[in-house]
Order: C-alpha cells, then sequence, then structure tokens
C-alpha cells in the first residue's frame, strides 16, 4: 500500500460530507433539540450518530430519488418517532411514496417542480405533503451550515496545483451549493475551484451505488479524457467510497478522521494509502512532486 505512486493521477474524487465537511459534528449539533426531548437522554455522542445513520442509510435505499435535503427531514422526523415509541404518521407510507413518482418522472406537483436533474417538487415539497414540522424541516436545510474540517481548504487549493478535483456526494445542488462557496471562497488566502460536481440529485442514486461512481468516471473522460486508472477516490467513508472503488478496481485513499463513528468498520473494504487528515495527504503530494 504504501508504494502507491500519488504523482500518476490526474484527478482526485472526493466525498464531502465527512471527508471535507464534519457532517458528524453538523448533524448532532441540528439534532439536538430533538434528542434533548428524548427521555430518558441519549448520552452518547456515538449512539446519536448511529441511531441517525441507521434511519437515514434506510430511506436512501428505499428513495434513491429523493433529495437529500428531504431525506434529512425525513431521518429527523422518523428517528424521533422510533426514539418515543410513536407510530409514524399514517399519511407517511402515501406521501413519500407520491413526492419519489414526481421525483423520478418529473411530474408537476401543483406546477412547481426543479428542473435541473432529478426533479422534485418545489413548491409543495415532501416535508408539506407529509405534514413535517418546521424542526424536521429546518434539520434538512441544516447542510450550508456543516463547516469544513480545519485542515480541508488549504490542502484543497494545495491539491488543486496537482489534480483536477471533482465532488462525488450524496447530497442536493441547493445544499451543495452553499456549502460550494465556503470551501472555495471562504479564505481568500487558498481560493481554488473544483473542476467538477456531481450530486446524487444529477445521478438519481446515493452511494454506495455503482451507478454513483461510473457518472463520475464517464464525466472526468469525455470532459477531460482522463481514464479511471488515472483518478484516486479520497474519502472517509469506508462503505459509501471505499467498498465501491474495490468493486470497481479503483485506487483510493482513506482519509481516516479521528473520532468518526460512521460507517467506518475497517474489514469492510481496502484502501491503498491512510492519512488521518486531508491536510497530510497534501502534505505528501507535495513532498513527492518535490515543492516541499
Amino acid at each position: 500500500m504504501a508504494n502507491l505512486d500519488l504523482r500518476k493521477f490526474k484527478a482526485l474524487i472526493f466525498d464531502c460530507y465527512g471527508t471535507l465537511v464534519d457532517w458528524e459534528e453538523g448533524i448532532y449539533q441540528a439534532i439536538q433539540p430533538m434528542i434533548q426531548r428524548v427521555k430518558p437522554p441519549i448520552s452518547s455522542r456515538e449512539d446519536v450518530l448511529l441511531a441517525f445513520t441507521n434511519v437515514e442509510k434506510d430511506l436512501q435505499a428505499k428513495y434513491p430519488t429523493m433529495l437529500y435535503k428531504d431525506i434529512l427531514a425525513h431521518t429527523h422526523a422518523e428517528l424521533a418517532a422510533r426514539l418515543q415509541n410513536k407510530p409514524a404518521h399514517p399519511d407517511d407510507a402515501q406521501s413519500v411514496a407520491v413526492a419519489e413518482v414526481s421525483a423520478r418522472s418529473g411530474d408537476s406537483v401543483q406546477s412547481a417542480i426543479t428542473t435541473a436533474g432529478t426533479s422534485i417538487a418545489a413548491s409543495v415539497t415532501l416535508s408539506e405533503a407529509r405534514g413535517l414540522t418546521d424542526e424536521d424541516i429546518a434539520f434538512g436545510n441544516s447542510v450550508g451550515s456543516w463547516k469544513p474540517f480545519p485542515d480541508t481548504i488549504p490542502a484543497l487549493k494545495t491539491l488543486s496545483n496537482h489534480y483536477k478535483l471533482t465532488i462525488l456526494s450524496n447530497v442536493d445542488n441547493d445544499s451543495f451549493s452553499k456549502t460550494r462557496t465556503v470551501l472555495e471562497r471562504s479564505d481568500p488566502n487558498y481560493q481554488f475551484e473544483f473542476d467538477g460536481i456531481y450530486t446524487a440529485q444529477d445521478i438519481g442514486s446515493y452511494k454506495p451505488d455503482l451507478a454513483n461512481f461510473e457518472y463520475a468516471l464517464k464525466k472526468l473522460k469525455d470532459n477531460f479524457g482522463i481514464e479511471k486508472h488515472e483518478v484516486l477516490i479520497t474519502a472517509c467513508s469506508l462503505l459509501h467510497d471505499h467498498v465501491p472503488a474495490n468493486q470497481l478496481k479503483m485506487n483510493s485513499v482513506w482519509v481516516a478522521r479521528d473520532g468518526a463513528v460512521m460507517r467506518q468498520d475497517p474489514s469492510i473494504a481496502t484502501y491503498d494509502l491512510k492519512f488521518t487528515t486531508l491536510g497530510a495527504m497534501a502534505e505528501e503530494v507535495e513532498k513527492k512532486a518535490g515543492t516541499k
């Protein structure tokens, strides 16, 4: 593993939330108002995050074209119901199914749809159809407030000098647009631009579906002439990113963020290199390139 030559790659495919942005802390802080009401209270941060991810994973698998902010809103509502041993809303199954059909087919719901990528109602959203609370909806819209890891932005600037930088994320375009502004433009000393953004909304499925990676690889080939063997998966989530990389026989770097608890069973995937931060990877690239 240690013999992988980082100089042979032309493009990096990043997971965003968990690798570049501290999504676990973002989720944990945003979910606190609901968690504080649970009796008996859940004292363990790990238990909260694992409970969240189990619900989210189920929803993503069942509704692959649902916008991520709606996945988050429904996850919040479903988790609250499970923790309080309450039955699901009686209209949940029907309203989610209707929204899923709308998302898949692009049908209009009260004449308002998002036309870019996978379509879903804009004015009459899943949240309104289901009758979610304001708190559920706020949680779904919290992505833009999740903060990057301290090393992320300087590392991305450094890596942009050596690779095409692309994002392959289980997110909707509106939510990522807020994160993108923070990553690319919030620090005047480290400004750069991503070369490609590939979201679950564009693709119509969620990682670890191989279709997401095949979509990104096709875009890199079509737009930049970069072949699969010249692409390096760079991600924290073993389940979402390294398992598919193994299946596609792609090289990968595990950014093993300290304290990450979601989808981090080391036995489920292999990887070529491991760094504890993206900053450490950027330093290694600079060293190999002879610029540091």
